[in-house]
């Protein structure tokens, strides 16, 4: 099955950080995918910015080693195409330098839509706004995109909103989370609100509780620095595992439109039960990988990456929590991610209620709960676990068996990195996966009584060994509702 290709407007997109790990790995790949099927308008340009000095030609060179590295087999003759649409100046946030050249650029392109991406630190975010607001270059087809994280807790993240929001309206800010742009998420929607198989069972009459992993087998890499200062919850439940849990948990809202689906989800973050020190303490785990193995042989412990003995950030954070509303009100969520588990993998478990009443005798077996898996990495797709017969004669014996929608295999088609869906979507001015204002808000004003209460006791992380699933009082955690984490990669 072919994709549908829905064009798009022309545009020119400058990328600050143009040289850097996003830029390589993810922008430059998913941009060259659109311009290799059709979808990039004749005339658009890609102008890379960073404050390292390079000409055309060798940010050419540049992206097209990126192209070698992540997309191998790409046609020449798409490359060379896409390739030159690049072009390169650079410019520092703190200096006039390069900044008249980059006005030059953009003044050619006339009245076309203008991509701004910041793919930068966040110190970077306010200077580079600041800059292109005193040069004009900001049109009223303009969109500016920022990564996360957005500030350490409400007040920094209000701030930098603040100084964003001076030079752009809230229209035109898009709030990056490539989480909302992958093909699963976007499944998640369609489930639920273009069947009718699922709603009238959607809720705390029907289902018994969820779970959200995401769970990677990796340590910090090369991003410890960052990473120390920000934390599993700050990196990952603050936004991505959030935004799951608002597009699980949401009303079914009247329309697909930007607005719309963000006021539901702005429903449910504002719903969410908030912790006290006393429940915190007993619905909240965090830990801290130590030496162990994986799955390319032992790997240190975080503390021997990071070369500070004396780090108290967790690399591990599992929460149980709860939304306060009718839908909802008695179903537990609990969410779980951390670094140095024994499988990458990202997915949702809708665990839905038991049976009343069984029919059948013991000879049967144990009828297990119906269960939906929504998996959006590494392979994207949904399970239904289901009840049936076991075929062949001697009798009813039950087995536990999927319906599996791999998207791959279901439709022969490349699946689309969630960069290119949002790039795209950034161009059409379809703000629908990106977060609001006041989500972010909502979102940390639940984060930060946590934060706080981290900080005030001084308590070090739980250490679990690599290789594990995280700290044994996350299994007490779950476990003393009777239920069980979904561990194995089904």
């Amino acid at each position: 099955m072919i994709a549908h290709i829905i064009p798009v407007d022309l545009f020119d997109i400058v990328i600050f950080g143009a040289t850097g790990d996003l830029a390589q790995r993810k922008l430059i790949p998913a941009l060259f995918h659109r311009d290799e099927q059709g979808q990039i308008p004749d005339g658009s340009r890609i102008i890379g910015t960073s404050r390292r000095p390079m000409s055309d030609e060798e940010y050419k060179a540049f992206a097209r080693k990126a192209l070698a590295d992540y997309v191998p087999k790409a046609d020449p003759a798409d490359v060379d195409r896409f390739i030159a649409r690049l072009s390169y100046i650079a410019a520092e946030a703190s200096k006039e330098d390069g900044w008249p050249l980059l006005d030059q650029a953009l003044a050619t392109g006339g009245d076309r839509v203008r991509v701004f991406y910041l793919a930068v630190g966040p110190d970077l975010f306010g200077p580079i706004c600041e800059q292109l607001g005193m040069h004009k270059l900001v049109t009223p087809k303009s969109r500016v995109v920022v990564e996360k994280p957005l500030g350490k807790d409400g007040a920094s993240a209000n701030a930098l909103n603040d100084t964003i929001g001076k030079v752009f309206t809230e229209p035109m800010i898009y709030r990056i989370d490539h989480y909302l742009g992958k093909e699963t998420v976007q499944n998640l929607m369609a489930l639920r609100f273009a069947n009718t198989l699922f709603e009238p069972v959607w809720n705390s009459n029907y289902i018994d509780h969820v779970q959200i992993t995401v769970a990677e087998t990796l340590g910090v890499e090369g991003r410890a620095g960052y990473y120390d200062t920000a934390g599993a919850l700050r990196d990952m439940v603050q936004n991505h595992i959030l935004q799951l849990l608002c597009l699980v948990a949401m009303e079914p809202p009247t329309s697909i439109e930007a607005d719309a689906v963000r006021d539901e989800k702005l429903k449910v973050l504002k719903a969410l039960k908030p912790f006290t020190p006393e429940t915190l303490e007993s619905n909240i785990v965090r830990g801290q990988y130590r030496a162990g193995a994986s799955a390319e042989g032992p790997v240190a412990g975080y503390l021997e990456e990071l070369g500070n003995p004396d780090s108290k950030t967790e690399t591990f954070v599992a929460i149980k929590a709860g939304i306060a509303n009718w839908r909802w009100n008695g179903v537990p969520f609990y969410l779980r991610t951390g670094k140095r588990l024994p499988s990458r993998v990202s997915e949702i478990a809708v665990e839905f209620k038991p049976i009343p009443h069984s029919a059948f005798d013991k000879s049967a077996g144990t009828i297990s709960q119906n269960r939906l898996v929504i998996r959006l990495q590494p392979d994207e797709g949904v399970k239904l676990w289901l009840m049936i017969k076991d075929p062949g004669p001697g009798g009813m014996r039950l087995r536990h068996v999927p319906l599996d929608m791999t998207f791959a295999e279901a439709f022969n088609a490349r699946n689309p990195d969630a960069y290119e869906r949002l790039l795209m979507d950034v161009v059409r001015g379809n703000q629908t996966l990106f977060m609001r204002r006041d989500e972010v808000a909502a979102a940390w004003k639940w984060i930060d009584p946590i934060l706080e209460h981290w900080k005030q006791s001084g308590d070090a992380p739980r250490p679990y060994t690599s290789g594990t699933w995280g700290p044994a009082a996350s299994v007490a955690l779950i476990e003393r509702d009777n239920n069980t984490w979904q561990e194995s990669v089904e």
